[in-house]
């Protein structure tokens, strides 16, 4: 059961859209209560299926796989000691058994051998049974029947009114194989009664192999369904934690680089003529603090073009598993082994327990990635590396202390003496033809006008005023910079103009081809490559570019990079 409150109108609501303003209730109380008689979570009080009143246990739940019961088990010594109980798995990876706690912290797995865990699992599993725990989602399903037809039918009326005035070659499902977005498909396909809604599939290059291979069952089970795979070729993910240093918590490059920036390449390339397409995402509030903060539709803050509507964002993993089991769609098999969570398989964001089955599971993966962060660890000089591993303290790093890539973020810069309102530049990259791409934001780039001696070329504005002169010849290093006009780039003021300056010199300094501009820009005007030698080519298009100026400051300091490897300075 969820409680809803309006802050703004102090009365309870029975969803999070207050039916008196119209805007946002917050969640005040969930509760999943136990029948003792009947061995089953249920969303209301009193139990359907024997009349009797049920008993408050957590704030939400998920049913338990027997391939992770038996896990559960081997850990505790004790094989198939729960084969024939009801077992699941509540807020704060608590174990219960026929509604009792079972003794076990995840804190246990770092003192197990996950090779001796494994090996009994591959004796055991012949033995394993799927009669009891089918017995149990059986009276699960039936108890809570009537939750079931509520959030159903819900989110099918959702997905009605945003699409009422859509066409369908507007709009596509984010499919990442997950448990979330498996459900949001399934949804979008039966309320619009149509099997060829356009899905995109996220490869990004980590995904778990139960992933890869559900993702083939899925074309196979709907193959008029079109689902195409968006994936950033050009980089290599080990090559760039040599170069980034590991994601982490704060810092987690590679959503940009693997996901965002590829599956917006992808949006170009499917929406060419499209000025807005609708993204059904999969994005639950419970999942996180940050996620709790999300509206129900939005514009995307990554995809320019995109809004994004999220129709099971209030549903809980007790409504999740209670949807995929009542309709009995199929669904990613990483699950059954007792992952709560289905991403990257080396994410950050990955608790202690999706470490440890990874350990079990992916040991070549898991021994190969642990390497990596201990190299990484002895790399910006920590003293004792297996213990900063070990203990997770890689997944709040910030920054790009101790990391040579880190120094191309500092612009060195002085003020002219001779001219005003120039500011001279030693770059760290000498001096391309690709460094005025980078001021195209500001206006159309002439080189004619200048002193070719002195490497002289001019940023005109639209009206044909002169906006900027750049000096500075091809392979060298010093770049002097003119600003002529306080208004270029919509700004008002010198500084303003010379921190938009800054900011395109910050870009060409340390621009690896995370495509990141790509996304951000919604004309598609930006096209980023990475060649086979690794160098990278920025290009704006003078035909597609409207010199809005959106690109410049898109990102702190005008380069995603700066973020990631922020340093003192």
């Amino acid at each position: 059961m969820i409680k809803y409150i309006c802050k703004k109108c102090s009365i309870n609501s029975e969803s999070s859209v207050c039916p008196n303003c119209g805007e946002r209730a917050e969640v005040v109380e969930s509760s999943v209560f136990w029948c003792d008689d009947c061995n089953i979570p249920l969303y209301s009080e009193a139990c359907p299926l024997c009349g009797k009143q049920a008993h408050r246990l957590c704030s939400d739940i998920r049913p338990v796989f027997p391939e992770e019961r038996l896990l559960l088990e081997i850990m505790l010594g004790e094989p198939f000691k729960f084969q024939d109980e009801s077992v699941w798995n509540a807020t704060g990876n608590i174990y219960y058994a026929n509604g009792k706690r079972v003794k076990f912290s995840v804190s246990q797995t770092f003192e197990m051998d996950a090779s001796e865990i494994r090996h009994q699992i591959d004796e055991l599993s012949p033995k394993n049974s799927y009669n009891q725990f089918n017995y149990y989602m059986g009276k699960f399903l039936t108890a809570n029947r009537k939750r079931y037809d509520y959030i159903a039918q819900e989110a099918m009326e959702y997905i009605r009114s945003v699409t009422q005035n859509c066409d369908q070659t507007e709009m596509f499902v984010s499919f990442s194989g997950g448990k979330d977005s498996t459900v949001v498909s399934d949804l979008v396909l039966r309320t619009l009664g149509t099997q060829q809604i356009l899905h995109i599939y996220g490869d990004t290059t980590l995904e778990f192999p139960q992933s890869t291979e559900y993702v083939k069952r899925f074309r196979k089970e709907h193959p008029k369904t079109p689902l195409v795979t968006s994936k950033n070729k050009d980089k290599n993910f080990e090559e760039l934690c040599s170069q980034l240093g590991a994601p982490s918590r704060q810092m987690r490059w590679c959503c940009t680089i693997f996901k965002t920036g590829a599956i917006q390449r992808k949006i170009q390339t499917l929406f060419k003529n499209k000025k807005r397409i609708i993204t059904f995402y999969g994005i639950r509030r419970s999942e996180s603090s940050s996620r709790n903060k999300y509206d129900r539709e939005s514009d995307s803050p990554k995809i320019a073009i995109q809004r994004t509507v999220s129709p099971i964002i209030d549903w809980m993993d007790f409504d999740v598993w209670l949807y995929i089991l009542s309709t009995g769609i199929d669904f990613n098999t990483a699950y059954r082994l007792g992952y709560a969570r289905v991403g990257c398989w080396c994410c950050p964001n990955n608790s202690r327990w999706s470490e440890f089955l990874a350990e079990v599971y992916m040991p070549e993966q898991s021994e190969k990635w642990h390497s990596l962060l201990v190299d990484f660890a002895k790399k910006i000089g920590k003293p004792d590396p297996e213990v900063y591993v070990r203990e997770g303290k890689w997944k709040a790093r910030q920054g790009g202390n101790g990391l040579e890539y880190a120094q191309t973020s500092v612009l060195t810069f002085e003020p002219c003496a001779l001219q005003e309102n120039t500011l001279n530049f030693e770059l760290q990259r000498p001096i391309s033809e690709e460094l005025y791409e980078l001021f195209k934001p500001f206006g159309c780039i002439n080189t004619t006008l200048g002193n070719p001696r002195l490497g002289e070329v001019y940023v005109v504005g639209l009206d044909g005023g002169l906006l900027l002169r750049l000096q500075g010849k091809i392979g060298t290093n010093t770049l002097k910079v003119s600003i002529l006009d306080k208004n270029a780039g919509h700004c008002n003021s010198i500084k303003a103009v010379s921190d938009k300056v800054k900011c395109q010199i910050t870009k060409y300094q340390m621009c690896m081809g995370c495509l990141g501009c790509e996304s951000a820009c919604r004309f598609g005007a930006i096209e980023i490559e990475t060649n086979r030698n690794g160098l990278v080519s920025y290009k704006i298009s003078d035909k597609k570019c409207v010199r809005c100026g959106h690109c410049i400051s898109h990102f702190d300091g005008g380069c995603y990079m700066r973020k990631v490897m922020c340093i003192k300075r």
